[in-house]
């Protein structure tokens, strides 16, 4: 049965929120119209070298980075034999659409407005970065493992702020107004490659964007890669999803982002990749 999470509704544009104990707040009911020359103003004097810039690819190192980490790992694989054992006492699962690991932020669900999480640190071979506290033992766990496969996986972009979100989303309208196009034309083209501010999984520290070290580039070569295969073949072992996958375009309305993965559990993240669903497909089946 439909439950509406496949939608083909139009967004509707966010409203920034104060900072403090890490709110995130719901969409604006009005859309507004900016010129070329307020869009770029507001895009002044951010730098996108915390998110996607890896020059520095010559100093990375996984094994730094897991040791830094490595109190974080071992409380992992403690957690892990848990888990294991929950999951054979459990024959039939059931999910619970309050769960915040299956959350469905997308244009159609932003982020609810009295949704609170609290961030955690994690060492990167760019510093420190931030991402739900909750899936860090995870994303590591997964790191040390691609390792050990030969896989060493770079994380460049977990948590970003509304603001920040705001910023690449203007400064893709801005380039495709530059190549011509209306502002509600630039509008809809770049929200199937940028998350709209407000329904993004990365403002909720849920979605990671990954690399390696042999391939920096956020684009659709890196599902060619060995980690971008090693990453499809492995991310639910550890609760991981492919958020936006090759072939479901029509329904999440956002490219295909071989990089982009996206926290869910275990249990949800085995049954998502298996069957080859999105997260929407997944609600709509399973709750």
């Amino acid at each position: 049965m439909d439950r509406g999470f496949i939608s083909e509704e139009e967004p509707l544009l966010p409203e920034q929120d104060e900072p403090g104990i890490i709110p995130a707040r719901g969409m604006e009911t009005e859309s507004q119209e900016f010129t070329t020359e307020e869009l770029l103003q507001e895009a002044e004097g951010f730098d996108d070298t915390d998110y996607h810039d890896l020059e520095q690819t010559d100093k990375y190192s996984v094994d730094d980075i897991l040791n830094e980490n490595q109190d974080l790992l071992m409380r992992t694989g403690e957690q892990k034999e848990t888990a294991d054992i929950a999951k054979e006492q459990n024959e039939e699962i059931k999910f619970d659409a309050k769960d915040w690991k299956i959350m469905l932020i997308n244009k159609q669900h932003p982020i609810p407005e009295d949704y609170t999480f609290t961030l955690g640190n994690i060492k990167t071979m760019k510093g420190t970065m931030k991402c739900d506290e909750r899936i860090i033992e995870e994303l590591l766990s997964m790191m040390q493992d691609a390792k050990k496969d030969g896989v060493n996986l770079a994380i460049c972009s977990p948590y970003r702020d509304l603001k920040y979100q705001e910023v690449l989303f203007d400064r893709k309208i801005v380039n495709y107004m530059n190549k011509g196009m209306s502002y509600l034309d630039a509008y809809k083209v770049a929200s199937q490659a940028v998350t709209l501010p407000g329904a993004s999984e990365h403002q909720v520290g849920l979605a990671i964007d990954i690399v390696c070290d042999t391939y920096q580039l956020l684009d659709e070569g890196f599902g060619n890669t060995d980690a971008g295969i090693w990453l499809s073949e492995h991310c639910s072992e550890y609760g991981f999803i492919l958020r936006y996958p090759k072939g479901k375009e029509y329904i999440t309305s956002i490219e295909y982002e071989p990089w982009h993965f996206r926290y869910v559990g275990k249990d949800a993240a085995a049954i998502i990749m298996e069957q080859g669903l999105c997260l929407e497909e997944f609600w709509d089946q399973y709750l």
